[in-house]
């Protein structure tokens, strides 16, 4: 990509650009030359400078022309979007209601929104000749050195993002073998020719699917792959991924959670040695993730989050979306956009397939192959030879006596897993030490004062802390409410889980997995110490249900499940059903026989017969038939309106207005605006108002009649926002 002349620039020529502003319009300005939609540039926007995509070049003026300002800059010589992009991000302001320049911003990467000219850095590092003669002659003793030359000449090209992932200890060793001249710097990394090695031998059922799959390859298709935890959905994807690629195509595999990629990364890398794998993801540097996004549009296969989906691809064959069910998918800030979903847009706009994995499918997607929309295809059996699912079983809380959280069959079954050289996860979705600091005296519990939710004790830090807004404070002396000094902990979370692990085996390496014990580039060394038996007992939250593959794991304890069986979100069964079913996947999936236990005080609850049974398609049925009865998703299509003020009653005066601006048609419907379901959260007042309809099409008819009229109200309201498709409440 070269840059345009700085000088500032005049022509007569007028093109019409999408800017990064909440305004639902396009901005005319003079150009030296025709532009072609999908080009950068800077331009005035009132005071201030900013970015802006070529959406038309040569239009008509739509105001006076002496009011026309020219661009500042061209930041680039060609399109940085390609018409496909400029396609998905129309179709994206069309269905989410939102500015087409905001959809635009969002799809670049944050470094190419700054109107500075960027400066492609080079992120790639290779072996030089050098280098490769140092290798041979290292010694054995130098194995910092060693791991990053061996590691690169298995990696030719790889950046040094990838790198820092794969050793995280490297960063620090690369300037001085760089000095040395056994590393070089490189403009992009170079593909070899390729030569993608073999995969195990596939299961009767992954044969069956393989075929159907690949039948698709050049057109569009939607197909939900639903496969039992362990059953090697993986493994199709790169059967099918080396199909695309023997197409001259490329693909595009999208994760939920940044923890993922490295997994996902070694195994593609592993699997095709000669093609150009590539990773797209917020945990990269800002210049690491604009050239990992340029460098897309040369790569086999793209690897990354939901962001990824906005890519520069332009031979993409195919889509894969693993663990589609999950709600990281879901973008809650800005463009609320579903990944997911824009991926089948995506693939139909391209003429592809796109293939959806779960082993606890979404019910929109189970209910779309219901109708006959996506082509299910099922995997029931593990690919391992002899793995059979993981023996579950509850354990009543109601009879079983709990010593530090955990009761006394779970701590035998520990004891016993421990003894016998095994590895054990401890699954409890609540990180810190304590939820809740409790006043016995009157019953006071510490509260945080910025949100509806109580502060969360962490022993780590001696804090207080709010998961929702950040807030921190000192453990106080005494109760603020009766001046009782006498505080009790109440309830458990990882950190207080972990202290009860380590006086029940005082001689395991236990591993606490939680935001706060965990950064980004931890995650591939923690995988490593996994596989390499360096850990007896892990014990954390919802990161370690999804995807990871530990062959030593035989023993899966889940605690404090019930909690999801109280909440008022219609979503909480299935979010809850997903969850159980994924951790308990992560027990025995090579070979040995898993045990999984469940702690609850509701055994009797039909959910867990439907887990303990691994029967997500009688959990589905269950759920989609309450929801046709209540008229919820995937049966009344749904966006909420919802808006945030310093009182609570500015807020809901605007909802009344906005429910009152615009009659709602036949088939619409406008419910009551209402508190939301967290109604304070960073010391601002929430409410919402929802809007449903059964006839996705007469949803939309109204949401584009009454956006306009929304932003010709005042509301004395810190802010306020319109959500299609919303996942929470």
């Amino acid at each position: 990509m070269k840059l345009a002349q700085e000088s500032p620039l005049t022509s007569e020529v007028l093109v019409r650009v999408a800017v990064d502003a909440p305004l639902h319009r396009f901005f005319d300005y003079r150009a030296p030359a025709m532009l072609a939609p999908g080009t950068l540039v800077a331009v005035p926007l009132g005071r201030r400078r900013t970015v802006g995509v070529v959406v038309a070049s040569g239009v008509a003026a739509q105001i006076d022309a002496a009011r026309i300002r020219p661009i500042e800059q061209a930041l680039t010589d060609r399109p940085v979007l390609a018409p496909a992009l400029m396609d998905l991000a129309a179709f994206c302001a069309r269905y989410y209601h939102h500015p087409m320049g905001e959809v635009l911003a969002a799809a670049l990467p944050p470094r190419l929104r700054d109107p500075k000219p960027y400066r492609p850095v080079r992120a790639h590092v290779s072996l030089t000749a050098a280098g490769r003669e140092a290798l041979a002659r290292l010694p054995a003793r130098a194995r910092a050195r060693r791991g990053v030359l061996e590691w690169l000449a298995q990696h030719p090209g790889a950046t040094r993002e990838q790198l820092r992932a794969a050793l995280p200890r490297a960063a620090a060793l690369l300037p001085q073998l760089e000095r040395l001249g056994w590393l070089a710097r490189a403009a992009a990394a170079a593909a070899a020719a390729p030569a993608d090695s073999t995969g195990p031998p596939l299961t009767p059922e992954q044969a069956a699917a393989l075929p159907v799959l690949e039948e698709g390859l050049g057109r569009f298709g939607a197909y939900l792959l639903h496969g039992v935890t362990g059953s090697g959905k993986t493994e199709v994807y790169l059967r099918l991924l080396q199909s695309a690629l023997g197409q001259g195509r490329q693909g595009l595999v999208l994760v939920p959670e940044i923890a993922l990629t490295p997994q996902f990364e070694a195994g593609m890398r592993a699997r095709f040695p000669g093609r150009r794998v590539v990773s797209l993801h917020s945990g990269l540097s800002e210049g690491a993730r604009a050239e990992h996004w340029l460098a897309a549009a040369e790569a086999d296969i793209l690897l990354g989050t939901r962001s990824a989906l906005f890519a520069p691809l332009p031979r993409l064959g195919l889509i894969v979306v693993d663990e589609e069910h999950d709600a990281s998918f879901k973008q809650q800030e800005g463009l609320r956009y579903s990944a997911r979903d824009l991926a089948v847009v995506r693939a139909r706009q391209a003429g592809i397939p796109v293939v959806l994995g779960s082993a606890t499918p979404s019910l929109e997607s189970w209910q779309q192959a219901e109708r006959g929309r996506y082509r299910r295809l099922t995997l029931e059996q593990r690919a391992v030879p002899g793995a059979l699912p993981p023996r579950a079983r509850l354990v009543d809380l109601r009879r079983e006596p709990c010593t530090g959280g955990l009761a006394a069959p779970v701590r035998e079954a520990l004891q016993e897993n421990f003894h016998a050289g095994r590895q054990s996860l401890v699954f409890i979705n609540r990180r810190g030490y304590a939820p809740v600091l409790y006043c016995p005296g009157c019953g006071y519990v510490l509260p945080c004062h910025r949100c509806s939710a109580r502060l969360v004790w962490h022993r780590s830090s001696a804090r207080l802390k709010c998961h929702h807004c950040g807030h921190q404070e000192a453990v106080p002396a005494a109760c603020p409410q009766c001046g009782q000094p006498d505080l009790v902990l109440l309830g458990q979370g990882t950190q207080r889980v972990e202290e009860a692990l380590a006086e029940l085996l005082p001689r395991a390496r236990i591993r606490r997995i939680d935001r706060d014990s965990m950064a980004g580039r931890e995650w591939a060394g923690f995988g490593e110490a996994m596989r390499a038996g360096e850990i007896d007992v892990l014990v954390g939250t919802q990161m370690l249900a999804k995807g990871h593959d530990f062959p030593a794991l035989s023993l899966v304890v889940i605690l404090d499940a019930d909690g999801a069986l109280y909440s008022p979100d219609f979503r909480a069964e299935e979010r809850l059903f997903a969850q159980l079913l994924q951790v308990a996947g992560r027990a025995g999936r090579h070979g040995e026989t898993g045990h999984v236990l469940l702690q609850t005080a509701f055994p009797q609850h039909p959910l867990y017969a439907e887990w303990l049974a691994g029967d997500y398609a009688a959990f589905a049925r269950r759920q989609l038939a309450e929801r046709a009865r209540l008229g919820l998703p995937p049966f009344m299509h749904q966006a909420v309106l919802r808006a945030e003020a310093p009182r609570m009653e500015n807020a809901m005066r605007f909802l009344a207005r906005a429910a009152d601006a615009a009659t709602a048609p036949r088939g619409v419907r406008l419910l009551a605006p209402a508190p939301a379901g967290m109604p304070r959260l960073g010391g601002l007042e929430r409410a919402q108002l929802l809007v449903q309809a059964a006839d996705r099409a007469a949803l939309h008819r109204y949401l584009e009649s009454w956006r306009p009229v929304l932003e010709t109200l005042r509301p004395q309201v810190a802010r306020w926002h319109l959500e299609v498709d919303p996942l929470f409440s």
